[in-house]
């Protein structure tokens, strides 16, 4: 996925929330009708697609048009258009019958009534993070699609191997090859964006912290300000305050500077994730990826089970026909081409399995580190959560709070949120 769809995504967790929970829906069963064609019957499938994937779906969608007897209509738009226009555009009868949703937002829009429920195929396409990724209160909304992680890149031409711990980072980061020469004692072997919470997150719970507890389900319990959580937090702002130049605190930039060095071969190891790659290559940077390194407690970086679902709408006549798409655009077959077409990283096992053989660095590191991922909160609350944490490294890295009363008073904007928010 390029920066700028992850970019949009990030922005919609909050975006797309508000939308939805302004225009909830009653969550009333629909009336389901057979879509084979018989007499009355609508013979048309309506389905979102995200640009990205339109070159995909055309490339599927005669097989399934000539199996079915009925016809495809797509409706070609960014995925979070899709989601803000369902509210309204489902009740009017107006809206697709099938679209594509963030795995963090499914189990929201099911639970608002905006997604039906759907089932999975039992062929052993899924594991269980895969289904955690889909499901809500023992319910599921989606069918997985696309899968997505944080990955190490580094620079082959300066450094031979992919660095295997943190350690390994800390002592590369002591070569003055890298110092920073507009800041005496600055080094940029290594940087990690870590003023963005999709990004630190993953270093916290490889810590032992959590967002939520009961495994994402628990808004009750915040894990962010935990003794664990905080040693994590501790360890990034040693980075900032003894390592790394001003620019990587400077939330709105960070990700640029960081890009610009590596790009430019003053930094030799970058934490991003796969929508990093195209902008390397266009660089020209001869670049591996590998899995991020162990972390100083000996434990693997945990970042969040990133990706995108197949989903239902509520509302939709078509149910069963839907429910058959979601099942043929997700076999191994087709997410083989999938893989083919975009190089998107097929969530359907045999297919994963099959693509990480390819010989594709980039490919099989995501796939390695999305094996040590956690599912994100596909609850509401967890809107909060990234603006409540918006700040929360700055604050300690820049030395204005405490590692402990940075991650307190972050929480303590959460559960206020939560509690204006979501609380009787």
């Amino acid at each position: 996925m390029e920066k700028k769809e992850w970019k949009k995504i990030l922005l919609g967790f909050v975006s797309v929330s508000t939308v939805l929970l302004a225009a909830c829906g009653s969550g009333e069963e629909t009336t389901e009708t057979n879509s084979s064609g018989g007499e009355g019957e609508s013979t048309t499938l309506k389905i979102d697609v995200d640009p990205r994937y339109s070159e995909y779906v055309d490339e599927i969608i005669p097989a399934f048009e000539e199996e079915h007897n009925v016809k495809i209509e797509i409706s070609e738009r960014d995925m979070f258009d899709g989601l803000e226009a369902l509210p309204l555009d489902g009740p009017a009868e107006i809206g697709s019958d099938v679209l594509i949703a963030p795995y963090d937002r499914v189990g929201v829009l099911g639970q608002q009534g905006h997604l039906a429920e759907i089932t999975l195929p039992n062929d052993d396409r899924y594991d269980e993070l895969d289904q955690k990724q889909v499901t809500l209160d023992g319910k599921i909304y989606g069918a997985p699609f696309v899968i997505e992680s944080l990955v190490l890149f580094y620079n082959k031409d300066l450094i031979e191997q992919a660095p295997e711990t943190f350690e390994d980072l800390e002592k590369l980061s002591q070569d003055d090859q890298y110092a920073f020469e507009n800041e005496k004692g600055k080094n940029t072997a290594f940087l990690a964006n870590w003023m963005t919470a999709y990004q630190y997150i993953g270093l916290l719970s490889g810590y032992g912290g959590y967002v939520f507890g009961e495994n994402g389900t628990d808004p009750t319990d915040i894990g962010l300000n935990s003794p664990e959580a905080v040693e994590g937090i501790a360890y990034i702002t040693d980075w900032y305050q003894t390592i790394w130049p001003q620019g990587m605190q400077d939330a709105t930039s960070s990700e640029n500077f960081m890009n610009e060095l590596f790009t430019s071969g003053k930094t030799a190891a970058v934490i991003n994730g796969p929508w990093g790659a195209s902008g390397y290559d266009d660089a020209g940077v001869n670049y591996g990826v590998s899995t991020i390194p162990t972390l100083p407690n000996g434990e693997e970086y945990k970042p969040f089970a990133g990706g995108v679902a197949w989903a239902v709408s509520k509302y939709s006549k078509n149910s069963e026909l839907a429910q058959e798409w979601l099942d043929y655009v997700t076999n191994a077959e087709n997410s083989e081409t999938l893989y083919e077409l975009t190089s998107e990283i097929p969530a359907n096992q045999e297919a994963r399995t099959v693509v990480s053989e390819s010989g594709n660095e980039l490919t099989k590191a995501v796939i390695e580190q999305f094996d040590s991922a956690v599912p994100m909160p596909n609850i509401p609350e967890m809107s909060e959560v990234w603006t409540g944490a918006e700040t929360l490294i700055f604050d300690a890295a820049s030395g204005n709070k405490t590692p402990q009363q940075a991650a307190d008073d972050a929480v303590q904007i959460i559960e206020e949120n939560i509690a204006q928010k979501y609380q009787d």
